[in-house]
């Protein structure tokens, strides 16, 4: 056998074997941020697709959570297709995540009445796989409902995203107990960025990656999504010099 035959067998074989451990082997899409610092620190470079992620709110956000929506938002917006967006509290503004990147043209909102009935929309759009991304609005996101989500966003190959919202801050403690996520994030808002005018600049957020799968957990200051759903990292010191916006590193 030649070395050219030989080297199509073994690429044969491969392939077959990555169709029956159902893509594994195939190497996995990603969504860059676009900011080499917290690029560095995800598998791959990036947010993963098809896969599960989460984010909550943390200090004063904890319970409205406006801030991790908005992250969430930037995310969304920078992939490609409509976005299913499952909740059931009927609070989420639209233009501020028009604000984000995401506009409303591209929103297919799914109201449900309990937390089961977001839970059966996500997994349903998951699973349909037709969508840039699916986000849903969860108090509590168990490990059996998590790999049922990853599995299904698995599948298709696209992002999911579930922004943990409680209804009183002593149940955030819930966001330390294990899940399917790919990564979990969590975003503090921080006083705006300064101007050399009088107003109010980009708002600032204090962007915790507290796990991530195969990588190292980080913290971040960033800027808020721009109307292309882009994050950016701010300077740390209150005078705007060019400090690195990165807090650190522990292990994940």
């Amino acid at each position: 056998m030649t070395h050219a035959r030989r080297s199509r067998v073994i690429d044969d074989l491969r392939d077959r074997i990555a169709h029956l451990e159902g893509g594994a082997s195939r190497k996995q899409l990603v969504l860059p941020f676009g900011v080499p610092e917290i690029d560095q620190r995800l598998p791959g470079g990036g947010i993963a697709c098809g896969a599960l992620h989460e984010v909550a709110g943390g200090g004063s956000g904890t319970v409205d959570g406006a801030a991790a929506s908005l992250f969430a938002a930037g995310i969304a917006a920078r992939s490609k297709g409509k976005i299913l967006w499952c909740l059931t509290r009927p609070d989420l503004f639209a233009p501020a995540l028009s604000q984000a990147g995401l506009h409303p043209d591209r929103v297919v909102y799914c109201e449900g009445d309990k937390e089961e009935d977001v839970l059966a929309s996500l997994e349903e759009g998951l699973s349909f796989g037709g969508l840039g991304a699916v986000v849903g609005e969860l108090v509590r996101l168990p490990m059996t409902a998590s790999r049922r989500l990853h599995l299904a966003a698995e599948r298709t190959g696209t992002i999911g995203l579930v922004v943990r919202r409680w209804r009183r801050q002593t149940e955030a403690s819930d966001y330390g107990n294990p899940t399917a996520s790919a990564t979990r994030w969590r975003l503090s808002v921080l006083p705006s960025e300064p101007l050399p005018v009088a107003g109010v600049g980009r708002a600032r957020w204090l962007a915790e990656l507290m796990r991530v799968k195969a990588g190292e957990c980080a913290e971040f200051e960033i800027g808020a999504p721009d109307a292309k759903g882009r994050i950016c990292l701010l300077p740390v010191s209150r005078d705007g010099s060019n400090t690195k916006a990165w807090r650190g590193s522990r292990a994940g």
